[in-house]
Parts: structure tokens; sequence; C-alpha cells
């Protein structure tokens, strides 16, 4: 397997990476006490999302912003900075360490990037706040194609034919592409994008055999009939009414199956009392209808981790990724 040579194509990140940091500002006077300790927020909020506009990262993003705003009273806008497979939002959050007033939507890349490129930060660096749930991935094609499953196209890709989209080197999509090369001994040439907007473009274009994508940011290509799903790489069929007739990949063969987390972080560097106040926001907005509808309406899977569970978790994908990303 030859990941971390695939890693080398976005390598002219890193001169943006830097820049990033160089061009975001810093400081300690977000939030403001009361009594006792208390902490509310200074302004406005800001969350970032470092993928671009239209993928699952911007759809959770947009849905957790607007939910928090309902929990705090607060207006918390959202600024996508794309770029480097996510680091350089990433990169230009690190900028905001001890700022409370700002927020960032992650998901696996947050444990992927430091293992696939030279980025100067880990989770460690970060204040996990709250994770929303679990998000596994369709294979999915074009209609009309002659792909009818991701068995067909595993073994396209061992004839030297398959050629496929990514959201950024050592994502979820890349991630299990690669599990399905490893089962079968087949190629399947990457071609990488910065969402998901842009891998369905791709594959509406012709540009590319197959995509991966989380169910949420394909649905309604699936539903119009302009797309269809080959495999769903979980350990089991969904039990959504839309997809409950799609296959795993387990079924047609392929031992594969991995899930991407999806949540939100707060700076490095924060207060106690800031820490505290995100969290019991993040619980306070996981009861909600607003949650609920997010949750459903991209078919997540609702398991919920908060602070120090939250930081458990990520040490617990680490060592799940890992080895998939630096043999």
């Amino acid at each position: 397997m030859e990941i971390q040579k695939k890693a080398r194509v976005l390598t002219a990140a890193a001169t943006l990476i830097a820049a990033g940091v160089a061009l975001s500002g810093c400081g300690n006077g977000g939030g403001e006490s009361g009594g006792g300790g208390e902490f509310n927020p200074q302004g406005n909020v800001t969350m970032i999302v470092p993928f671009a506009a239209g993928g699952g990262s911007d759809i959770a993003g947009r849905s957790t912003a607007a939910g928090l705003e309902e929990v705090t009273g607060r207006t918390i806008s959202v600024e996508n900075i794309e770029g480097g497979s996510g680091a350089v939002g990433y990169s230009n959050f690190m900028g905001r360490q001890g700022d409370p007033n700002y927020l960032l939507a992650t998901e696996t890349s947050l444990v992927t990037l430091p293992l696939t490129q030279d980025v100067e930060y880990t989770y460690e660096d970060f204040t996990p706040i709250m994770k929303l749930g679990e998000d596994y991935t369709l294979i999915v094609a074009q209609a009309d194609s002659e792909l009818e499953t991701c068995t067909d196209l595993t073994d396209q890709g061992s004839e030297g034919g398959a050629k496929v989209a990514i959201a950024g080197v050592g994502g979820l999509d890349d991630m299990t592409f690669s599990l399905m090369e490893e089962a079968t001994g087949s190629t399947l040439d990457r071609v990488p994008f910065e969402s998901g907007a842009e891998l369905i473009t791709a594959l509406l274009g012709g540009e590319v055999d197959a995509i991966s994508l989380n169910p949420g940011e394909v649905a309604g290509q699936l539903e119009s009939g302009d797309l269809k799903a080959l495999c769903a790489a979980s350990e089991e069929r969904y039990e959504y009414e839309m997809l409950a007739d799609i296959p795993t990949a387990k079924e047609q063969g392929l031992d594969v199956a991995l899930a991407q987390f999806r949540g939100f972080i707060a700076p490095g560097g924060i207060s106690e009392e800031a820490r505290d106040y995100w969290i019991e926001m993040g619980q306070q907005y996981a009861e909600t209808e607003a949650y609920q509808t997010y949750i459903e309406d991209n078919m997540l899977q609702a398991n919920t981790a908060f602070g120090d569970d939250f930081v458990s978790y990520l040490a617990e994908n680490q060592k799940l990724v890992e080895p998939l990303l630096t043999e």
C-alpha cells in the first residue's frame, strides 16, 4: 500500500498551512466570566469548517452552529477555510489558541492529517468538546454505469482500469478504498478533490468510476436516480428506509467497514470554565429536536461523547486508523 506516497500529492499545502497560522489571530479575551467562575461568550462565535461548502463536514458544521445558536442564544457564524485536505483550516484554528469564541467542525481528518502530512498539531493541541455521532460511507457510481457491486469495482481495479475520486488523502473515503485494495489485491487510482460536492460533480461528469460518500452527502442523487449505490462500507445494513436495500461490502465478500466520527472542538488553551460551558451546550444540543433532525436527515449513528470521553475516543480512533496510513 502506498498511502504515504499518495499523501505527497498535497505537499504544496504545507506552505498554505504556515500562511494560515500567520494570518490567523489569537487571544484570550473572547469570553467573560461571571460570579463563581461562570463563563459566557463575549460577542458572536465563529464555527470554522476546514473543507469547502457543500460536503458532509460543511453540513455538520452548519447544523451544529444552528443547534448551538438555539441553546446558547448567541450568533454563531460559519466560515469555510479549505485547502490541504483540511490542514489549512486546522492550522488556522491553531492560531486561535485560547480564544473560546471559536469552534471547529471536526471529523476523522483531525486524527489522520497528522499521520499523513507534515502538520504542527495533533488532536491533543485542541480541546475536544462533542462527538456528534458516526458516519459510514456508501460506494456509489453513475446510474448507467456497468458497475453493479463493489466487487465489480475491485475486479475492474485488478484489471488496471478503476479510477475513484477522494475528498483528500487520508480521509475516510481514501481509507475505505485502501481496505478494499487490501481485501482484494486490486488497485484503485485516486483523484483528489477538496469536498464531497466536488466528488459528486466529478462522478456525474464521468471523470471517475466511483466515489465513497456519507449517505447524507449523496441522498439527493440516489433519490433522483442520477447515482446508484454499489455497497455500504458499514458493519450492518442501514435501518433507514431509503438505504435498507443496499448490501454491505461484507455481504459481497469484502471485509470492509470503517466509520467516520463527526463533532466539534474548541481551541487549545481555553479556560476550564469555557471548556465546561461548551461541553454543557453540546449536551443541551444533543437533547434538541435540531440534533435529532440532523442525525436522521444525514443518516448517522447517534452515539455521542463529550469532553474526556471524546478525548478517549480520539485516542482509540488513532490506534485504529494509524496502521492504514503508515504501513
